[in-house]
C-alpha cells in the first residue's frame, strides 16, 4: 500500500522541527548566558524548590551579618563609654585617697570638691552617651529619653531596666547594651552583704573611733537586720582606770544582741549574727556606730555624698576622725561601683568577641550555601557548551535539509 504525503505536511514537520531545535540551542545559549542549569522551575521542580529553600537561608544569613556589624557599632560605642567611666572612677578614689591625708586642711579639700564636681560632670556625660544615629546608649528600650537628670542628691533615672538584645545568629541573641540602671545604679554598699558606719553625732564628741568594714563569718546566721553600737564609758577613779563597753542593738526589732555590756579594747574583733568587724581609736561616752544591710546604691549618689562629707568636714581631730568614717565607706562604694563598671564592660567584651567567632562561622555557612546552590542550579560550563556546538550544527543541518526538501518539485524533472 502506497501512501502519499503531501507538500503541507512536509512543511509543517519540517518547521515544527526546525522551531524545536531552535528552542533547545536557545535555552541552551541562556544557560551559557546566565551560567544557570535552571531557568524556571519547570526544568528541574525539585531542584527549583531546594534552591529556594537554600537561597531563603542565605539571605538570613546575610541579614545575620548586618546585624553582627550594627551589634558590633553599638557594642563598640559601649565599650568606649565605659573605659572613660573606669577611668573616671580611679580618678574618684586617687582623689579620696588625697583627701584622707592628715595633712589636708579645709580649704585643700575645697580644691577637692571642685575636682569632684567635674568628675561627677564627666560621668553625667558618659551616662547620657548616644550613639552615631542619636539614641541614648543606656537608656533601655527608651532610646530617646535622656537616662540621667542632675538632682541635689545626685541623678535620677528616666530610663528603663531594658538591655537590648540583637538576634546575630540562628538561635544566638546578644545583648548589645545594658540599662543605666544596671550599669550605673547596680553597685552594692559595703561589702556585699552589710555596711558599717559612724553615727553623724560621733563628731560632736571627742571620740577618734574608727569602724572597719568587716566581713561575714557565718553566712548561715545573718539575719539582714540593722544594728546599732552604743559605747560608754565610765571615768576613772583614784586606783580604777576608766573602763570602755559597748551595747549592740538590734534596731529591726528592737532587741538587744549583747545581754550585757562587753569591755571594748580597740582593734578587738567584734562578732555576732555571723559578721565581724572592729573599732580602733579612742571611743567617747555614748558614741554610736551602725551596721545595715548592704542595698543597691547609684553611683551618683556615692559621688555627691563624698562631695558633701570634704565640704563639710571642717578641721580639728573630731572633724578628720568623722571624716575619716566617711572616706572609709566612700571609698568601698566606688571600689564596688567600679567592680560593677568593669563587669558590665567585661560581659560587652566578650560579646564583641563572640561577634569575631560568629562572623568567621556565618562566612562558612555562606560559603557552603553558594556551593549547594552551585551545584544546583549552575551548569557545568564544558558539557554545555558541547551541547551548544552539537544543537548548533543539529540546527545547520536541518535548515540545509529543509531548504532541499522544500525546493523539491516534479517540475524539476520535466
Amino acid at each position: 500500500m502506497n501512501m502519499r504525503v503531501s507538500s503541507r505536511t512536509i512543511f509543517e514537520t519540517g518547521l515544527n522541527q526546525l522551531t524545536s531545535l531552535q528552542s533547545q540551542l536557545s535555552r541552551t545559549q541562556q544557560q551559557l548566558a546566565t551560567g544557570r542549569r535552571v531557568l524556571t522551575a519547570a526544568d528541574d521542580p525539585v531542584a527549583s524548590a531546594r534552591a529556594l529553600e537554600v537561597t531563603q537561608s542565605k539571605e538570613m544569613n546575610d541579614q545575620f551579618k548586618i546585624n553582627r556589624q550594627n551589634a558590633r557599632a553599638s557594642m563598640s560605642h559601649v565599650d568606649l563609654a565605659l573605659g572613660s567611666t573606669g577611668d573616671l572612677i580611679k580618678d574618684i578614689k586617687t582623689l579620696i585617697v588625697n583627701a584622707g591625708n592628715s595633712g589636708q586642711t579645709q580649704k585643700d579639700r575645697d580644691a577637692l570638691v571642685i575636682e569632684l564636681e567635674g568628675r561627677f560632670t564627666d560621668l553625667l556625660g558618659q551616662a547620657n552617651t548616644a550613639d552615631g544615629a542619636g539614641n541614648f546608649l543606656f537608656g533601655g528600650y527608651r532610646l530617646n529619653t535622656q537616662p540621667f537628670t542632675q538632682t541635689p542628691g545626685g541623678a535620677m533615672y528616666n530610663g528603663d531596666q531594658g538591655a537590648r538584645d540583637l538576634q546575630v545568629a540562628s538561635g544566638r541573641q546578644l545583648t548589645i547594651s545594658d540599662s543605666g540602671a544596671s550599669v550605673f545604679e547596680g553597685a552594692i554598699t559595703g561589702n556585699g552583704s552589710f555596711q558599717t558606719g559612724a553615727d553623724p553625732s560621733n563628731k560632736t564628741r571627742n571620740g577618734s573611733g574608727i569602724i572597719s568594714p568587716g566581713s561575714v563569718i557565718d553566712p548561715s546566721q545573718l539575719t539582714g537586720h540593722q544594728y546599732a553600737l552604743t559605747f560608754s564609758v565610765t571615768p576613772a577613779t583614784p586606783g580604777v582606770p576608766a573602763q570602755t563597753s559597748y551595747m549592740v542593738m538590734d534596731t529591726t526589732t528592737n532587741t538587744p544582741v549583747t545581754p550585757a555590756p562587753v569591755p571594748y579594747k580597740s582593734g578587738e574583733a567584734i562578732s555576732f549574727d555571723g559578721i565581724q568587724f572592729d573599732v580602733k581609736g579612742e571611743v567617747a561616752d555614748q558614741d554610736v556606730f551602725t551596721v545595715d544591710p548592704s542595698k543597691r546604691q547609684s553611683l551618683f549618689t556615692t559621688v555627691r555624698d563624698l562631695i558633701t562629707a570634704l565640704k563639710t568636714a571642717g578641721d580639728g581631730p573630731n572633724a578628720r576622725t568623722d571624716l575619716t568614717n566617711k572616706l572609709s565607706v566612700a571609698n568601698q562604694n566606688i571600689n564596688n561601683a567600679l567592680d560593677n563598671v568593669l563587669s558590665v564592660r567585661a560581659k560587652m567584651g566578650a560579646g564583641l568577641k563572640e561577634l569575631d567567632y560568629l562572623d568567621d562561622a556565618g562566612s562558612d555557612v555562606d560559603i557552603q550555601y553558594q556551593t549547594t546552590l552551585s551545584k544546583l542550579t549552575e551548569i557545568d560550563p564544558i558539557a554545555v557548551i558541547s551541547m551548544f556546538t552539537q544543537q548548533q550544527m543539529t540546527l545547520e543541518a536541518a535548515q540545509k535539509s529543509y531548504k532541499n526538501i522544500s525546493g523539491l518539485s516534479l517540475f524539476n524533472y520535466i
